[in-house]
């Protein structure tokens, strides 16, 4: 009499952990994780791209952009709560997120596989530009809250390094797929988008969405790079006063 044999049992050391919904209070941190991603933190992608888009109308368009961003009131309130801690806790979220799972892209290279890896890369080079940025930008040199008409002069001072431009490119393009890749897993998880066919179509718009912030930024840098030096105002002395750098 033959016997059937039972299937080997398949185990594997290495894989990339399935998205499941998690429990209790994983769950929620990954629901919060996902909506971060979108509100707030993407939209103040979307109106970063647009403000600094003003730099193509020339330095004074880019300067009355600044006031206005900077004339609100508890602007730094604002800041802290509704776009610096919401970045924290999704950049943070998001390396534990990465840390727990593995890598199987060389053993299993399927597009999936590769969107996943190259979702954590980008997001984790976006991070670190924009904290380079944010540094150099608000927190060193001359006080952009303060001094709005020296934000246009400060912005082509970070471009006279070539490290810096590339720098810039790197960053733009990492966050422009971050965030477009983000949005069709946004959908996705949250039922918005159901069945392969409807993904399969807000991936091609996912992607234009990508390529349009790609666009916008190197026209901007464009700008900034083709525009003449702009003069800084001198801190030592009255307001009226400039120096160029």
């Amino acid at each position: 009499m033959a016997s059937t044999a039972s299937p080997p049992s398949i185990h594997t050391t290495r894989g990339v952990a399935p998205l499941r919904a998690g429990k209790g209070h994983s769950f929620l941190l990954r629901r919060l994780h996902s909506l971060s991603g979108i509100i707030p933190v993407g939209l103040f992608l979307i109106e970063h791209f647009v403000s600094n888009a003003f730099a193509t109308k020339g330095p004074d368009a880019y300067t009355k952009q600044v006031e206005l961003l900077t004339g609100f009131p508890f602007v730094v309130g604002l800041e802290l709560f509704g776009i610096w801690l919401p970045i924290l806790y999704h950049s943070l979220y998001g390396f534990y997120i990465w840390y727990r799972g593995d890598s199987n892209v060389g053993d299993y290279p399927w597009l999936g596989n590769r969107m996943y890896t190259a979702q954590r890369w980008t997001g984790a080079i976006a991070f670190f530009y924009m904290a380079w940025h944010t540094w150099h930008l608000r927190f060193s040199g001359i006080h952009l809250l303060t001094h709005p008409a020296s934000a246009f002069g400060k912005v082509q001072l970070e471009f006279q390094s070539p490290w810096a431009v590339a720098f810039y490119v790197v960053g733009i393009v990492c966050a422009s797929w971050h965030f477009a890749y983000g949005l069709w897993l946004f959908a996705a998880k949250w039922g918005i988008t159901t069945g392969d066919r409807a993904r399969r179509r807000f991936g091609y718009v996912c992607f234009a969405i990508g390529l349009l912030f790609v666009l916008v930024g190197a026209v901007t840098m464009r700008a900034f790079l083709r525009t003449p030096l702009q003069p800084l105002e001198q801190l030592n002395s009255g307001p009226k006063s400039f120096v160029m750098r």
